[in-house]
Formats: structure tokens, C-alpha cells, sequence
């Protein structure tokens, strides 16, 4: 019999999730296309599988690999494809073009080896103009001389969009949150008349959920595909999102302790009672973080309850002194259907984009 632990995959929720992406961003009423966001192995999630359940609902995918590219061609995909940060060398652009790949383009020597490639067909692109995040994109200086590149290669272009990407559009400070980019991005592109006429790609999950106007020709869904909420302050059940994973597992043992002794290594919990502990068949070698501290939530048997002290390679301890019920091969969920992965992220001082792209390999993954 394998050990107790699997997350379980709602291929459902993943289609209701990106639908309400796509919904929200129809509210602009410019009719804005959604790329469906599967980097990082669909943030955990599997690539082919989350490609495979939208295949029928997405406008596009977009992710970072190039092999992960071709790998959803090789299965079928013929929605466009957005590789988020374009292509490494020249030597890249040939395959990209077999595979008809649109590309971000964010450094000018990008667009140079681009001009200079002879390629059998045109490819899309993305320009990523840095409007503030000061990680990935075009600055304004720049402009004159990306300017120049396009107009020597116009016969190897197909479609140009113009791209950015939020800093702050998680935050609760309202508009001002987005303005100050919006207003960065339109300096810039001012005094390019031809800018006016490309399609525009800006808003994340965060700017799709509080910030219709951001919508614009595509929007970039990510976290929110997955059941999790861009926002510290805002629930995802709140959003209409829906958890994909579910992480499941089952008490190993019980142990019945008394006042004064400890659990785990180092000994940080210290029972002030007597005390019931589970111990979980899941550790940080299956994608739990270590560093969540005792006190973070868990539920057993459908009702809530906590972690204690430290977490192990393959084990976990929790309370089990109010759950009478509980015992050995009680099942236990550790995020998903019934405690948001959000709020276990917070208790460990993450989020929830980290405890999904961290689930091992040696969990086995059911899809329902």
C-alpha cells in the first residue's frame, strides 16, 4: 500500500477559475483575450494536465521554457503561445519559429538578433516596456532605437503588442496602486504614433480581479487559475476562485502525552496539558514548509485544528486532544477543499504560489 499522501487535482475548478478571469476582464467591454498562465509547471499543478483541461476554453498559454513550448505543441496545442521571457540566444529563434511562438521581447539586443535572423515565418511579439517594476522591459530611452529595429523589420513582424506588468496592483491602496505605472506607460509611448494602434497587455491577476480598466487586448491571469487570491486582505472563496489542489493526507500514529513534555526536534511545543498528537504522513520532502511554525492550521477528520512544534522530513504533529474521534488513518487535509492554501501561506509567512510550485515529486497527483 503506498503512503497516505496525494494532491488531488480539480480540473473543474481550474476551467471555473480561468472562466471568472476571463469574465472579469470582459467587464472593460474591449472584449480582452485571457493567456492562461501555466510557468513552473502550471505553479505545481502539472503543465500537460492544466494545457489539457483548458485546451477547449483558453485564448492562448504562456510560460517560460521553450521546451515547455514544443512540449505543448507535441501535444496538440494550437492556441497562440507566449514565451514570458522570450528567448536566450539566437539560436532559440528557429525553433520558436517552427513552433509559432509569440515572443516577449525585453532587452533590445533581443529584438537585434530578431532583425538579423532569417526565420521561415513572422512571429508575434511582445514589447515589455518597464513602466516601474525595475525587473524585466524597455525603458524609455530605449524607445528611439527599438523604434528603429521595427521599422527595419517590418516584413519579418507579425503582430506587435505592447506589455507591462503591475508592482503594486495586490496592494490596498486603491487606484493609486496602478495609476502611477498607467501614467509611466503613456509617457512613454506619447510620442510614438504608432503605438496607439498596437494591442496592449498589462494586467495580472490582481489588476483582472480590482482593476477592469487594466484589461485592455490580453490579460495575464496567473495565481488566480489556481484558486488562490492575489490579495493578503481578500479570500478566494470571496473572488468566486475555486482550490485546484488539494493536498490529502492520514494520521501515522497517536501519541498521548502529559504536561511538560515536548514534540519534535528541538522541542518547541511544550504541552501545558495533556495532550493528544497526530502525527501526519507529510513533511517538507513532500512540500510543506518547514518553516511553518507550530499553531498553523490544519484539518483533520473535516474539522480544524493545528500543527505542533516543528515539521520533519516526511511527518508532521497536530492536536487531536478536542478530537476524540481521530486516530490512525484519520484523514487529514493540508490545503485546498476546506482550509485555503492562502491562509495556511500566511500562518507560514509565505503565499500561496510557493506551496503549490513546491509540491515534490513523491506526492502522487489524482485528478478529479
Amino acid at each position: 500500500m503506498p503512503r497516505p499522501i496525494e494532491a488531488r487535482i480539480d480540473l473543474a475548478a481550474l476551467r471555473h477559475n480561468y472562466l471568472v478571469a476571463r469574465r472579469h476582464a470582459a467587464i472593460s467591454g474591449g472584449g480582452a483575450k485571457a493567456w492562461a498562465v501555466i510557468k513552473a509547471n502550471a505553479y505545481g499543478h502539472g503543465l500537460l494536465r492544466a494545457a489539457a483541461a483548458l485546451a477547449d476554453v483558453a485564448d492562448g498559454f504562456a510560460l517560460l521554457d521553450i521546451e515547455e513550448a514544443v512540449a505543448l505543441r507535441e501535444a496538440g496545442i494550437r492556441q497562440p503561445i507566449l514565451l514570458l521571457e522570450g528567448f536566450f540566444e539566437a539560436a532559440d529563434l528557429t525553433v520558436c519559429a517552427e513552433h509559432n511562438l509569440t515572443l516577449v521581447i525585453h532587452r533590445l539586443e533581443q529584438l537585434q538578433m530578431l532583425r538579423r535572423a532569417a526565420l521561415p515565418r513572422r512571429l508575434s511579439i511582445y514589447l515589455k516596456l518597464n513602466s516601474g517594476m525595475n525587473r524585466l522591459g524597455l525603458t524609455g530611452d530605449q524607445l528611439p532605437a527599438v523604434r528603429r529595429e521595427l521599422a527595419a523589420m517590418t516584413l519579418a513582424l507579425g503582430t506587435v503588442t505592447l506589455m507591462t506588468h503591475f508592482a503594486e496592483a495586490d496592494a490596498d491602496g486603491g487606484e493609486a496602486c496602478v495609476a502611477w505605472q498607467l501614467e509611466r506607460f503613456a509617457r512613454m509611448t506619447a510620442d510614438w504614433p504608432a503605438a496607439a494602434s498596437f494591442p496592449v497587455s498589462m494586467a495580472n491577476s490582481a489588476a483582472i480581479l480590482r482593476y477592469p480598466q487594466t484589461a485592455h487586448a490580453w490579460v495575464r491571469p496567473g495565481i488566480m487559475l489556481y484558486g488562490g487570491s492575489p490579495f493578503a486582505t481578500v479570500d478566494a472563496a470571496s473572488l468566486d476562485l475555486k482550490p485546484v489542489m488539494t493536498l490529502r493526507s492520514r494520521i501515522l500514529a497517536v501519541q498521548e502525552i502529559a504536561v511538560g513534555e515536548r514534540v519534535g526536534y528541538g522541542g518547541t511545543f511544550v504541552a501545558q496539558r495533556p495532550t493528544r498528537v497526530g502525527v501526519v504522513a507529510c513533511g517538507y520532502a513532500d512540500g510543506y514548509p518547514r518553516h511553518a511554525p507550530g499553531g498553523t492550521p490544519i484539518v483533520v477528520a473535516g474539522r480544524r485544528t493545528q500543527t505542533l512544534g516543528r515539521v520533519s522530513m516526511d511527518m508532521l504533529a497536530c492536536e487531536l486532544t478536542g478530537l476524540p474521534s481521530a486516530g490512525v488513518d484519520t484523514p487529514v487535509v493540508l490545503w485546498g477543499e476546506g482550509l485555503p492554501a492562502d491562509e495556511v501561506a500566511t500562518a507560514a509567512g509565505t503565499i500561496s504560489y510557493e506551496l503549490f510550485c513546491a509540491l515534490a515529486r513523491r506526492v502522487p497527483v489524482v485528478e478529479v
